[in-house]
């Protein structure tokens, strides 16, 4: 069937109007960075946390006082996202919808010309987020293991790693005292945790 020119014109104008309004009508996108959860309610590994905003490193970092295999070293490494960096540092405090991603890996000693130190190796050995969904999480934040290929069920509140944060982490029950871009940032808009105010006096 064709169209007369007059008519065809009319049915494109009309045509165009219902697109538009139809994308304004609908819900804007989540952002990328946001965690995204499975139909069991497992989260879902960001893919591109590497191009997130990098926190900190640390070595062979631990919260208990017995040594580690000697020979066996490892870094880690935090990223959160930009935007989420960005909020923290205007208010001290992260968005909802933050994920904190710990990355560990290999440390090696010796390669090309390093002589001395440790430089991170290749592969990656381990990988947790610190999630902030306070529609969804007991206390606001929920952790989760990532080590396998696959989505993660959140750790049990049960876990040490909750009671810990709470009583320890330096502000928003993050460890913003290993971090030392945003430690000043808590200290001057004066959203330290008390009780860690308390343990560093």
């Amino acid at each position: 069937m064709r169209l007369l020119p007059g008519l065809f014109a009319a049915f494109a104008a009309s045509a165009a109007t219902v697109v538009l309004c139809a994308a304004a009508n609908a819900p804007a996108p989540a952002s990328p960075d946001e965690p995204r959860y499975d139909a069991s309610g497992r989260l879902i590994a960001p893919a591109d946390y590497r191009d997130w905003a990098f926190l900190s490193s640390g070595v062979d970092m631990s919260y208990s006082e017995r040594p580690g295999t000697a020979d066996a070293h490892s870094f880690d490494n935090v990223f959160a996202p930009r935007a989420a960096y960005a909020v923290f540092k205007r208010t001290g405090a992260w968005p909802d919808k933050t994920i904190l991603i710990l990355e560990n890996r290999g440390a090696k000693s010796k390669g090309s010309i390093n002589r001395l130190g440790f430089f991170q190796s290749g592969e990656v050995t381990g990988l947790e987020a610190h999630v902030k969904d306070t529609a969804r999480f007991k206390g606001g934040w929920g952790f989760f293991s990532l080590d396998g290929i696959g989505p993660a069920q959140q750790i049990p509140y049960t876990a040490v790693c909750y009671a810990c944060h709470q009583a320890h982490a330096a502000a928003d029950t993050t460890f913003v005292q290993f971090y030392p871009t945003l430690l000043p940032v808590a200290t001057r808009l004066g959203t330290l945790n008390p009780a860690y105010v308390a343990e560093t006096k």
